[in-house]
């Protein structure tokens, strides 16, 4: 067991602190819940002192800090507290100054008579139309709290979402830096130290040798401009892909069949595409408005063009199944899904359900993404010191013959 430090906010908005064992920290903020009490913050008391809420650091926010601060709110205004005490009291123990300061000219808006809504849409890099639109649909429906609730869920289940697309990319990367560092560490030390001895042979070297002393030669003396004209492509592809509509298309396509990640980032989408439809739904947003929110949520030109074409195909009275089938973009399952939710009248509930089952491919497809990369990466790797081997002792092996 180990003791935690907590700060916590009661129903009236009170700060309360005190010391609590237990085995993890989310087990305080779970016990910390079950009193009726809002986490600000739990800490062990063996880790260094973090820096007090007027100390703050500015840092990106992301949506972790979304989902705390719709947690909060949702506490707090089920428990009668008007939404600016509960603003003051969230910025008063707020570290990240980037979102303190935001909410802070929430605050002041507020104050000046506008809803919390308006006063949101004030600034659009934070909260994004889904974030504005549900809480205007909360406002006029009477049921903010509730809301506020399915807000902090959809940003919760955002972050794990982005957490594993992140973590399947993050290894081949890592593996792929790794094995350009040893490329570079053996052309640089080792390489050279045989080319002296080389140098000293009497007889003709080994066509295997004197191919990869070749392409050593080549790096050495040309490797600068061999770089330049990477560099050169890179950086003409990502001006392409900015500024070209037609090359962002094309990028958007090849994004969409690279082998394994194109299904992790389609699959990804639709299980974005489904929690937030049955968010917005839930909170009493239209279809149409929906749909145009959702198109604002993915910059892939392929999905965006789908969904575009899903709404233009609402708007001519076809229904939702109908037109996603139209799109040609989205599986026949989710298709299916959706009829089965409109002829039942529970579409919120079914899109939830669709969700929770493309989440659940998604972590098989990064599961099996990562078994497969693991033994390729390693015979890479393999591959490149076999090879570097080979044509390094061939001569040594030719002359011992």
């Amino acid at each position: 067991m180990k003791s935690y430090k907590y700060i916590a906010r009661d129903t009236s908005g009170q700060r309360r602190e005190g010391l609590k064992e237990a085995a993890s920290s989310n087990d305080v903020l779970g016990w910390l819940r079950d009193q009726g009490f809002t986490p600000v913050s739990v800490n062990e008391i063996s880790a260094a002192p973090r820096k007090t809420a007027q100390k703050g650091r500015r840092k990106r926010i992301k949506s972790a800090d979304l989902a705390a601060l719709c947690w909060q709110l949702t506490t707090m205004v089920e428990g009668g507290i008007s939404i600016t005490t509960a603003l003051e009291t969230i910025c008063e123990d707020l570290e990240n100054l980037s979102l303190r300061q935001v909410l802070l000219g929430v605050l002041e808006k507020v104050r000046h008579g506008e809803t919390l809504s308006d006063s949101i849409s004030a600034y659009p890099k934070v909260f994004n139309r889904l974030s504005c639109a549900m809480i205007l649909a909360g406002e006029a429906g009477g049921n903010l709290p509730d809301v506020l609730r399915q807000l902090a869920e959809y940003f919760d289940n955002r972050d794990k979402l982005a957490k594993k697309v992140k973590g399947a990319m993050a290894y081949p990367v890592f593996v792929v830096g790794f094995i350009i560092l040893i490329v570079i560490f053996i052309m640089t030390f080792i390489v050279p130290r045989f080319e002296m001895i080389f140098k000293q042979f009497s007889g003709e070297l080994p066509a295997f040798t004197r191919g990869f002393m070749g392409f050593y030669d080549v790096l050495k003396y040309q490797g600068i401009y061999i770089i330049g004209l990477i560099s050169l492509v890179i950086v003409g592809a990502v001006l392409t892909y900015r500024k070209s509509e037609k090359g962002h298309y094309a990028f958007s396509k090849i994004a969409l069949m690279i082998p394994f990640m194109g299904k992790v980032l389609s699959h990804a989408f639709i299980v974005m595409f489904c929690r937030t439809m049955a968010t917005l739904i839930g909170a009493g947003v239209s279809v149409l408005e929906v749909l145009d929110i959702l198109s604002t949520m993915t910059n892939n030109d392929i999905i965006k063009d789908a969904v575009m074409r899903t709404k233009e195909a609402v708007v001519g009275g076809s229904n939702i199944s109908l037109s996603l089938a139209e799109s040609g973009f989205f599986p026949n399952m989710v298709i299916k899904m959706i009829q089965v939710g409109e002829e039942s009248g529970s579409l919120s509930r079914v899109l939830e359900r669709t969700s929770n089952f493309y989440e659940r491919k998604v972590d098989a497809t990064i599961t099996a993404v990562m078994s497969l990369l693991e033994p390729i990466m390693i015979v890479t790797v393999g591959g490149v010191v076999l090879v570097v081997v080979l044509a390094l002792y061939l001569p040594i092996f030719s002359m011992s013959a």
